[in-house]
C-alpha cells in the first residue's frame, strides 16, 4: 500500500503527497518512484503512477507537465494526447473533475492549493528558480482566472529539503535581494543555510492564499521515507527517484429536482 501524506488545510479535496513507500521499483529507486527519467523500468513506473493515482482518486486522469524549473503555468482543460505533448511548465491548474494534477519533485517544493468552494486546484512544483521567478504567484493568478478567490485559496508546501539540509553558496545568496535575508541562516564562511519552504510560503502569503500549511518534512534527512537528488548527489549515486504530489476534484453530484 502506498504511503499517503494529506494536508488538513486541503480538507475533503482529493490529494496526497507520496513518499517513495508503496511501490515496486527495485535498485537504487527502490520504492514508488514516479519519475520516468530516474533511469527505473518504465513499467515501473507506470506501474506506481497507477497505484498512486488510485490511492487519491480512483477513476481520474492524472495530467503532469514537463517540469523545466519556469515560472510558467498551464491551465488544463483536457488530458494531452500523449506524452509528447506535454507542456513545459512548473504548475497546473484545472475547474474540471475527474483530472489529478501532478508535480514530480526530489527535495524541491511540491505545492497543491484548493478553492473548493470555486471548485478549482492547483498544483506547483518550486525549486529555488521557479519560486524566484513567481511559479507560486503566477498559480495563484491561474486559478483566480477560472473562478477562485485569493482568500479562499488553501495550499500546503509538501516534503522538500529543510533549511538545515540546504546549504548555498554565494553564487546562490546573490540571486536573492536583502528583502530575502529572513531566508538565510550563515553558516560556513561564504555559506548560507536557505528556507526553501519558507520562502515558498512567503510567495503564498504574498499572493493573498487564504490559508496556508508546510508539512515540515525533509527530504534530504529521511532516507527511508524520501527520495533526494542532494542526497544522491552527495552520496555519488548515478540516480534518484522522484516523489509524486497530486491534486483533483470530485464530479460533483447533479442537484435533484423537486
Amino acid at each position: 500500500m502506498v504511503e499517503v501524506l494529506r494536508s488538513p488545510v486541503l480538507g475533503n479535496v482529493p490529494h496526497g503527497f507520496m513518499t517513495r513507500r508503496g511501490g515496486v521499483s527495485i535498485g537504487t529507486v527502490a520504492g514508488l518512484n514516479c519519475g520516468f527519467g530516474a533511469g527505473d523500468l518504465p513499467e515501473a513506473v507506470v506501474e506506481n503512477r497507477q497505484r498512486v493515482a488510485a490511492a487519491v482518486l480512483p477513476g481520474a486522469v492524472l495530467v503532469g507537465v514537463h517540469q523545466v524549473h519556469s515560472p510558467d503555468v498551464v491551465t488544463v482543460t483536457e488530458p494531452w494526447s500523449d506524452d509528447d505533448a506535454r507542456p513545459h511548465a512548473d504548475a497546473l491548474v484545472t475547474d474540471r473533475p475527474g483530472m489529478l494534477l501532478g508535480v514530480l519533485t526530489a527535495d524541491c517544493a511540491p505545492v497543491l492549493l484548493a478553492d473548493a468552494e470555486a471548485g478549482v486546484v492547483g498544483a506547483a512544483h518550486a525549486g529555488w528558480r521557479g519560486a524566484h521567478g513567481g511559479v507560486i504567484e503566477n498559480t495563484v493568478a491561474a486559478m483566480v482566472a477560472l473562478g477562485a478567490k485569493r482568500g479562499r485559496i488553501a495550499a500546503a508546501v509538501g516534503p522538500c529539503i529543510a533549511q538545515a539540509s540546504y546549504e548555498v553558496g554565494q553564487d546562490f545568496r546573490g540571486q536573492f535581494g536583502e528583502s530575502d535575508a529572513r531566508f538565510f541562516v550563515p553558516s560556513a564562511p561564504g555559506h548560507w543555510q536557505f528556507d526553501l519552504a519558507g520562502y515558498v510560503a512567503h510567495g503564498l502569503a504574498a499572493s493573498g492564499a487564504g490559508t496556508i500549511e508546510v508539512l515540515g518534512r525533509d527530504t534530504y534527512g529521511d532516507a527511508s521515507t524520501f527520495y533526494s537528488f542532494r542526497r544522491a548527489t552527495h552520496l555519488g549515486e548515478t540516480t534518484y527517484g522522484r516523489q509524486l504530489s497530486l491534486i483533483g476534484m470530485v464530479q460533483k453530484a447533479p442537484a435533484m429536482v423537486p
